[in-house]
């Protein structure tokens, strides 16, 4: 029975350890940071950015963060260019979301998107084709002067 017992366990070991591997080489919990730069009203906003690259790190966005540095936010980068819809299930702080498109210019801004508490949770739609998603404090685009047709610029730190 033991050797039967160790022969099971051996071959589990074989068949998880791959997948476990596979889903972390996936799922990098280390974000990358970047800086995104709006050029808003001939004036230029540096923002620091975590980058979400994947669909896990799209998936877990902000999620359970109980605070936002001012200048900090999260830089969502997708493959293409299409209509984009976020929603706000287990962010606990309101966010403004910039949606960018190819050109790295500003298509559309919703401020002070709210938390979700509830089962059901509203989305948030581009309207617009985005290839890029900034989210940002809740205030930040008012208080910059962010405005849709606004440029930004990337830059890796």
């Amino acid at each position: 029975m033991s050797k039967m017992l160790g022969f099971l366990l051996g071959i589990s070991y074989f068949l998880v350890y791959p997948f476990i591997l596979l889903l972390l080489l996936l799922y990098n919990p280390v974000l990358k940071t970047d800086q995104v730069t709006f050029l808003a009203d001939n004036k230029d906003i540096i923002v620091n950015v975590e980058i979400a690259d994947n669909v896990f790190k799209h998936q877990i966005g902000l999620m359970n963060r109980t605070s936002l540095d001012y200048n900090s936010g999260m830089l969502f980068v997708f493959q293409n260019e299409r209509p984009r819809s976020f929603w706000m299930k287990n962010t606990l702080i309101p966010l403004d979301m910039i949606f960018v498109d190819s050109n790295l210019r500003i298509v559309n801004i919703i401020k002070n998107a709210q938390p979700c508490k509830t089962i059901a949770c509203e989305l948030y739609p581009s309207g617009i084709p985005a290839k890029y998603v900034v989210e940002v404090n809740a205030g930040f685009v008012d208080k910059e002067g962010i405005e849709i047709g606004d440029k930004i610029r990337i830059k890796q730190v």
